[in-house]
């Protein structure tokens, strides 16, 4: 019978001490320093972007500060509830000390928020109810956001205080088909008031198969090794506290980096997108649109707008009339049914956008009082083309080369509706960094010590890191979120059944129960608190 990881004592005992110590002062100031550098970087931009800005009250500043640090907040959660999981392979076996390792994997979390895409974070936000987008400066785009962030926050807290590795992926997408729900059934049924089921399918499919992948991935990576790489020590538990022989350190070490640097770049993006709503609601002038598009480019939006119309022009239908064409775009985006009216509406909608810009002559110039408007034009325009593209078959036939030329019109949209300032990328990394370096330990624990009823080993730690560091970097580059705790957690898991190790079955029905109810959870949760932030505002 395999000896459970508890028996192991001087391993266990060595593990207790190590994670017992105090970080180093010197590396506390140090972190200190970074920290108060980032907080001014973040200040200093945020204040220059609101120079623009003509309020004449407080209250939209205080409400900005408020909901920044809760949106950070989740973000802060996220990161020792998350990248707990990248460290505790390099602490079991030894690789690095815990605060080396914790404070590394903080390091290249950060790298990773900053070198995202953005992707991610705007495939989130497709979730969402349009109407709430388009509102999100209205009381039920407040009452949105904050459902969403607190429900999510509560999930996070409690399954972290039980030491249980949920979703904070799944978690967040769980509050916002709850915010989503409610408002269908709070809302009178016009306009654009319910859950995107298409996109939440392609979300929820790559949140359930991530983790079989991984606990298959990272089993048949082990067994490989075990086939191909005969240098048994690879295979064999930590003695005492020292560390592994140097080519398997240094590639523990790796996968630790590529794990943290593949977490920061997938869920950081998460946090990054509902700072952008916030923004754009409380602040539009600033934010609704990228006034960092140089006037240079005005000239080319046209072009490509006077291409667009060309191709939509082929499409519509002779003596179709329509009123307001937001309202039949609307129409199309919450029923998904196209009609003809649907490509005259969005027809008038791309000139009067490119009529407008070429009037101004430059994003940065659209009057305040209008920038909100403009945007949402805009956002309603790229929402309406992805549906066509989805739906290909029910709405107008558009060749492949018509594709391109639209494709290409939607790009240039999104680069003036979708984008994230530097000073968020900043602020999101310093939170999803000091979330790592203060609430890693229960996490650490669960995972190195309660999935396998052994030791980790050298390999084990190995295949199940790379595993999860190829699964998010996929999802990432797809623009599809993926859960860190549940790729990595499964991925240690398949190893210790490919290597016969056996599983302690009580933490592994524990994860899986916070699997099966953290959707249904977050979902009641943030409906009910969207009812009651409704009704408050």
């Amino acid at each position: 019978m395999a000896a459970t990881f508890e028996s192991v004592a001087p391993s266990k005992v060595a593990i207790d001490e190590k994670l017992a110590r105090r970080p180093n002062p010197g590396g506390v100031i140090i972190f200190g320093l970074i920290l108060a550098a980032g907080l001014f970087y973040v200040a200093d931009h945020l204040i220059s972007d609101l120079s623009v800005e003509k309020m004449t009250s407080f209250k939209p500043y205080l409400m900005l500060g408020g909901a920044l640090l809760i949106a950070l907040g989740f973000e802060f959660v996220n990161g020792f509830h998350d990248t707990a999981n990248a460290v505790a392979t390099v602490i079991y076996t030894h690789s690095l000390e815990p605060h080396i390792a914790v404070a590394w994997s903080g390091l290249c979390n950060f790298a990773g928020v900053l070198l995202s895409t953005g992707a991610v974070a705007f495939g989130i936000l497709s979730l969402l109810p349009v109407e709430l987008i388009l509102q999100v400066g209205s009381s039920g785009g407040f009452a949105m956001v904050f459902a969403l962030l607190v429900a999510a926050m509560i999930w996070n807290l409690g399954t972290w205080y039980l030491g249980l590795p949920a979703s904070s992926s799944h978690t967040l997408i769980g509050s916002i088909i709850g915010v989503g729900i409610a408002n269908q059934l709070m809302a009178v049924k016009t306009g654009t008031s319910g859950v995107d089921w298409g996109q939440a399918a392609n979300i929820g499919k790559s949140l359930l198969v991530s983790p079989l992948v991984g606990f298959a991935m990272a089993a048949a990576l082990l067994l490989i090794a075990k086939a191909t790489i005969t240098d048994k020590r690879l295979y064999e538990a930590p003695e005492g506290t020292e560390p592994p022989p140097f080519w398997i350190r240094g590639l523990l070490i790796l996968t630790c980096t590529a794990v943290s640097f593949a977490h920061g770049s997938n869920d950081g993006q998460k946090g990054m997108g509902l700072i952008m709503l916030i923004l754009i609601g409380l602040v539009p002038t600033a934010y609704a649109l990228n006034r960092a598009v140089p006037p240079s480019a005005t000239a080319d939006f046209v072009a490509v707008s006077a291409q667009a119309d060309q191709v939509l022009e082929k499409y519509v239908t002779n003596g179709a009339v329509i009123g307001d064409p937001r309202d039949v775009v609307q129409e199309y985006i919450r029923t998904k049914h196209y009609n003809p009216d649907t490509t005259l509406a969005l027809r008038q909608i791309v000139n009067d956008i490119s009529n407008e810009l070429n009037i101004y002559k430059a994003m940065a110039n659209v009057p305040p009082q209008y920038a909100r408007n403009f945007r949402n034009d805009m956002y309603l325009t790229s929402e309406a083309l992805r549906l066509l593209k989805k739906q290909k078959g029910t709405g107008p036939a558009f060749t492949a080369t018509e594709w391109t030329t639209l494709d290409n019109y939607k790009k240039h949209i999104d680069i003036a509706t979708k984008f994230i300032p530097s000073w968020v990328k900043v602020a999101v990394a310093m939170a999803l960094g000091l979330g790592t370096m203060v609430g890693w330990k229960r996490i650490v624990v669960t995972v190195g010590e309660k999935i396998g009823k052994d030791h980790l080993t050298y390999g084990q730690g190995a295949a199940a890191e790379i595993t999860a560091a190829a699964t998010i970097a996929a999802a990432d580059y797809y623009g599809l979120p993926v859960s860190t705790t549940h790729v990595l957690s499964s991925g240690v898991a398949g190893t210790m059944m490919a290597n016969k190790s056996g599983l302690q079955l009580e933490t592994v029905r524990n994860i899986a129960m916070a699997w099966i109810l953290t959707l249904p959870a977050s979902i009641v949760l943030a409906a009910f608190l969207f009812w009651l932030f409704r009704h408050l505002t």
